[in-house]
């Protein structure tokens, strides 16, 4: 098994009430994922409540191998869903891990 995680750190010229929005449709969209990506085992999104720390979004999802992360970092539902952040990400980390 795999865990995908990414953190996600948002501009921070975006008014604040635009980018609570912006988060929340996208963990939205993000955890509807599992309806319609059936290799995707678990997938969770938090909103950051500490405004002391860097990143404002955390996506933790599960998949079965490496193959399945890479399938899921392609398919057309997921991509549609990461571009809900284009225009306000401004940085990106991710840790994949076998366990």
């Amino acid at each position: 098994m795999v865990k995908h995680i990414v953190l996600f750190k948002l501009k921070n010229d975006i008014p604040a009430n635009e980018k609570q929005g912006v988060m929340q449709v996208f963990k939205t969209a993000i955890e509807a994922l599992k309806e319609s990506i059936p290799f995707l085992i678990e997938v969770e999104v938090g909103l950051n409540d500490n405004p002391a720390e860097m990143w404002d979004i955390a996506l933790t999802a599960t998949l079965e191998n490496m193959d399945d992360v890479q399938r899921y970092a392609i398919h057309p539902a997921h991509v549609a869903a990461a571009k809900l952040l284009a225009d306000v990400k401004e940085n990106r980390a991710c840790v994949d891990y076998i366990f």
